[in-house]
C-alpha cells in the first residue's frame, strides 16, 4: 500500500523547489514586495492544490514532472486568495500556519499589492509554459488557462467570497451554503485536477470521472475545515478556532449539526473515491488524499 505521507512529502519537495525557480528573489528591487510575497508562499502550506493536480496526470498514467508549472501557478493562486482572505475587510485573521498573517507583518497594503503580484505571476507562469510546450498541446493549455480563471474568478474562487460575505450574519439556506463552499474552495480544486486531467489527454469519460472526484473532493475539504474550526486545535491547525462563530457565518456543523455534518463528510468521500474506478493509470494518491481529510488535524 502506498505510503501517502511519503508521496506528499516528495511532492512537496519537487513543488517547492519549482517555486523558489520561479519567484523574483527577495533580493530583487523592489525588495519588500518579494519578501512579502516569499513569506506567505512557504509559510508552511500544504500543496494540496498543486499536489491534485499532479496526481490527476498519475491517474491517467501521464508524466507529472512536466506540469510543475502549472502546478505552482495554482499554488500561487491559491496564496493569494489566502493572503487577501486574512485582511481585515474579509475575514480579518492575525495568523495563518501558526506565523502572523502577511498584512500583520508587511502591512495592508503591500499584503494587497502581494496578491495581486501572486494572482498575475501565476498566468505569467502559465503562458511561458504553454509557450514551451509542443504546438500540437498548445491548445490544450490554453484550455487550461481558461479554466484556471474561471475557476479563480467571479464565476469560481471570487464569487463564492462574495456570497460568503454577504452571508455574514445571516441566516442562508442549504443550497446558499453549498454554493459557497463549492465555488469559494471547491473551484479552485476542480480546476487543478481538471488540468492534470486535460494535459495528460484525458478522454471524455475520464475527464468527466476526475471532475466528479474533484468537486466532491472540495465539498468534503470545506466541510471538515468547517468541523475542525470547532473540534481543532489553534496550535495544530496555526490559527485560532471558533472563527466562523465570531463571523456569524452559517457552517454545515450550524445547519445540520455534528453528527449530520460528519456523516455527510463521509458520504461525500465515499461519491469520490467510487469517481476514480475505472482509470488507466494510479488513482491510488487521489484516493488516499480524499479518505485523509476524515482525518486530517489542520
Amino acid at each position: 500500500m502506498m505510503d501517502l505521507k511519503e508521496y506528499l512529502q516528495n511532492k512537496t519537495v519537487q513543488i517547492d523547489r519549482s517555486l523558489l525557480a520561479l519567484l523574483p528573489p527577495s533580493s530583487a528591487y523592489p525588495e519588500i514586495i518579494h519578501e512579502s510575497v516569499s513569506y506567505s508562499i512557504f509559510a508552511g502550506g500544504k500543496r494540496l492544490r498543486p499536489i491534485l493536480c499532479l496526481a490527476g496526470a498519475e491517474a491517467l498514467g501521464g508524466d507529472s514532472s512536466e506540469l510543475l508549472p502549472v502546478a505552482c501557478a495554482l499554488e500561487m493562486i491559491h496564496t493569494y486568495s489566502l493572503v487577501h482572505d486574512d485582511l481585515p475587510a474579509m475575514d480579518d485573521d492575525d495568523y495563518r500556519r501558526g506565523k502572523p498573517t502577511n498584512h500583520k507583518v508587511f502591512g495592508e497594503g503591500i499584503a494587497v499589492l502581494a496578491g495581486d503580484a501572486l494572482l498575475t505571476l501565476a498566468f505569467e507562469v502559465l503562458a511561458a509554459y504553454g509557450m514551451r510546450v509542443k504546438e500540437e498541446k498548445r491548445s490544450q493549455v490554453l484550455a487550461v488557462i481558461q479554466e484556471i480563471a474561471r475557476a479563480a474568478g467571479a464565476f469560481g474562487m471570487i464569487g463564492g467570497q462574495a456570497v460568503d460575505l454577504q452571508s455574514e450574519g445571516k441566516k442562508i439556506e442549504s443550497a446558499t451554503l453549498e454554493y459557497i463552499h463549492r465555488h469559494k474552495t471547491g473551484a479552485l480544486f476542480t480546476a487543478a485536477v481538471r488540468a492534470g486531467a486535460l494535459l495528460s489527454q484525458a478522454t471524455e469519460h475520464q475527464l468527466a470521472a476526475l471532475s466528479r472526484y474533484a468537486e466532491n473532493f472540495g465539498l468534503a475539504f470545506q466541510i471538515t475545515d468547517d468541523l475542525l474550526d470547532i473540534e481543532g486545535s489553534a496550535e495544530v491547525i496555526g490559527k485560532p478556532v471558533g472563527s466562523d462563530i465570531r463571523n456569524e457565518k452559517v457552517t454545515y456543523p450550524s445547519l445540520y449539526g455534528l453528527e449530520n455534518t460528519k456523516r455527510l463528510a463521509a458520504e461525500t468521500i465515499e461519491k469520490a473515491v467510487e469517481a476514480l474506478s475505472d482509470l488507466p493509470g494510479d488513482a491510488e494518491p487521489l484516493r488516499l488524499l480524499v479518505q485523509y481529510l476524515l482525518k486530517r488535524d489542520r
